[in-house]
């Protein structure tokens, strides 16, 4: 008599499947409107199945083993939780390929790379998605291997989507989080005249780590010259840490 597999097959195809098979359609209904769908709308023509990200994540620990191009497919679904649990198989597999025991700088860098090429073409396109993979395959990636490349940063910065916009600010904190204010104050005096709603809060909230994490006194020195031109969103979210008086003082400048 066959043994079952203690695991299912790594693949797209089980993977999705497995994720589908959790769905709900209240939660569907609810996450379409949560993640801006309709038309003219950010997330436009998106398409949800109903699986919370607990429960995503609960899956994704199942298949640990799924190769790289497995994940690759995965991110060409048009369903967003599919894309969601190839993003985070990535990141575990990158973190795997990170320690010092199972260290594998090949795999890491096919990892990075092959993740770009699904940011550039459109792959990655929403904030929660962004949010989940930015800071370890680009930032961390970028950081422990002692580089920090201007150039790539640069470019997504300067790009005319907000996904590749936001994938360079949420790089930053990989840094950040390191004690290297450097890159998020290099990038968010570009970002001021951003339009997006999006990148505000995203540089907002990098800026605010910045002074909990590297030091508040460099915060400030950026607030002191910039706040007078910094977005109200922007400029919220990077005082939500100071006192109520230096908030009002800072909303004051602008």
């Amino acid at each position: 008599m066959a043994v079952a597999s203690e695991s299912p097959e790594p693949t797209a195809v089980a993977l999705a499947a497995a994720i589908d098979a959790e769905g709900d359609a209240d939660d569907a209904a609810f996450l379409q409107r949560f993640f801006k769908t309709g038309p003219g709308q950010y997330g436009e023509g998106d398409v949800f199945v109903g699986v919370r990200v607990p429960a995503t994540r609960a899956i994704v620990r199942r298949f640990d083993r799924m190769p790289l191009a497995e994940a690759s497919a995965l991110l060409d679904s048009p369903v967003h939780e599919h894309r969601l649990a190839a993003l985070l198989v990535m990141v575990r597999r990158f973190r795997v390929a990170s320690a010092s025991r199972t260290h594998d700088e090949a795999a890491r860098e096919a990892l990075h790379l092959a993740y770009l090429d699904a940011v550039r073409r459109g792959r990655v396109n929403n904030w929660d998605l962004v949010d989940a993979s930015a800071d370890s395959l680009v930032g961390e990636f970028l950081r422990e291997s002692g580089r920090c490349d201007d150039a790539l940063l640069d470019e997504l910065a300067a790009s005319d989507s907000l996904w590749e916009r936001r994938v360079a600010v949420l790089a930053t904190f990989a840094f950040t989080r390191a004690g290297d204010g450097a890159p998020i104050l290099r990038l968010a005096p570009r970002m001021l005249d951003d339009r997006e709603d999006l990148i505000h809060k995203a540089v907002g909230w990098m800026l605010r780590e910045l002074g909990k994490r590297v030091a508040r006194g460099v915060l400030i020195e950026f607030l002191d010259e910039y706040a007078p031109r910094m977005p109200r969103t922007m400029l919220s979210y990077a005082t939500e840490h100071l006192t109520p008086e230096a908030r009002a003082a800072y909303r004051a400048m602008r």
